[in-house]
C-alpha cells in the first residue's frame, strides 16, 4: 500500500532538514507524497516541490498556524495552499513579526535566570528559518545551560514555566479563512495533544467545522490504535475528512520517524485522494 506524510518541518522552521534532505529520506522511506508544513512560512515549499520532481515524490504545499481558542493554542495545517499568495504571505509576515518579538522578550526574561542567548545565535541555530522554541531549546543545550531539550521545556520556556511568553495568536476562524482564501484545506493538527477534555474538544471541532474546518488528523505520531478510532468517529460526527503525518522535525523530535513517527503511524494514501476530492468540489 502507498503511504504518505502529510506533517513535516524542513529548516524553514524548526525541523533539522532542509527541503531536498526532507524529500531524500522521503525517497528513502519509500512515501509516495508528503506535505511541507512549516510554521508561518512557505518558504521550503518550492525547493522541496523541484526535489519531489526529481524523486517521483509529490509534494503537497502546505503551512502550520498556531492559533487561538478560547485561550486554548490549536495548531491548523493547510494543504493545498498557493504559497505565493499576496496577502497570506503579508499575513504570514506579520505573525512572524509578533513571533519575533515575543522571542526577544523571552530572551530577556531568560537573562534573570542566568541563561544568555541572543537574536544572531537563535538566527545560526535556525538556519534562517522561524525561530521557535525548539531552537531556544537547542541553543540552551548547545550553550550547557541544560543536559536535554526536555528540560529546556519543562524548566523555563513550556507553557507556564518561568521564562514562558505566550504568543498573540490570530483566532481559529481568521486562520481557517486565510487557508481557505488561498486555495487550501484547513486542518485540525494533533487534535489529542491539546491537554483537554474529550467533550471540550468536541464542542471545538464542531465550532471549526462551522467556520470552514475540512478535516482532522487522525494519523498522528503519539495516537494509539484507539486514538486513531476516535477521532476517526468524531470526523465522521462532525462531517470532516481525515489527515494524518508524523509531525517531523528531524533531530529536534528525537526518535520520531518520516512516515512511520515512532513506529506505528501508516498513512494511507486514499485520504490524499479524499482530500482533493473535496478542494475538487470547492
Amino acid at each position: 500500500m502507498k503511504t504518505i506524510d502529510l506533517h513535516t518541518h524542513t529548516t524553514a522552521s524548526d525541523g533539522t532538514y532542509t527541503p531536498d534532505e526532507l524529500i531524500e529520506l522521503a525517497s528513502k522511506k519509500g512515501l509516495a507524497a508528503i506535505a511541507v508544513t512549516d510554521h508561518d512560512t512557505t518558504a521550503g515549499i518550492d525547493a522541496a516541490i523541484k526535489a519531489g520532481n526529481d524523486k517521483n515524490i509529490r509534494v503537497i504545499p502546505g503551512i502550520e498556524i498556531s492559533s487561538c481558542y478560547d485561550d486554548i493554542e490549536i495548531h491548523l495545517v493547510g494543504l493545498f495552499i498557493n504559497p505565493e499568495d499576496t496577502a497570506l504571505l503579508s499575513w504570514l509576515k506579520e505573525l512572524r513579526l509578533n513571533r519575533s518579538e515575543r522571542n526577544q522578550q523571552m530572551i530577556d526574561k531568560l537573562k534573570g535566570f542566568g541563561i544568555e542567548l541572543n537574536m544572531e545565535e537563535l538566527n545560526e541555530i535556525s538556519r534562517g528559518g522561524t525561530i521557535t522554541r525548539a531552537h531556544f531549546a537547542a541553543l540552551m543545550l548547545k550553550k550547557g545551560y541544560i543536559t536535554s531539550t526536555n528540560e529546556a521545556f519543562d524548566r523555563y520556556i513550556g507553557t507556564g514555566c518561568k521564562a514562558y511568553i505566550p504568543r498573540k495568536l490570530p483566532s481559529c476562524e481568521k486562520s481557517i479563512e486565510m487557508i481557505r482564501n488561498c486555495g487550501g484545506l484547513a486542518i485540525m493538527a494533533h487534535p489529542l495533544l491539546y491537554k483537554i477534555s474529550r467533550s471540550f474538544l468536541e464542542r471545538i471541532v464542531a465550532d471549526l467545522k462551522g467556520c470552514g474546518l475540512t478535516g482532522i488528523e487522525a494519523y498522528y505520531s503519539t495516537h494509539s490504535g484507539a486514538d486513531t478510532r476516535y477521532i476517526i468517529q468524531l470526523a465522521d460526527n462532525n462531517g470532516l475528512l481525515l489527515s494524518g503525518g508524523s509531525d517531523f522535525h528531524g533531530e529536534n523530535k528525537k526518535g520520531l520517524e518520516l512516515g512511520s513517527g515512532y513506529g506505528r503511524l501508516m498513512v494511507p494514501y486514499n485520504i490524499l485522494d479524499k482530500l482533493e476530492g473535496a478542494l475538487q468540489n470547492g
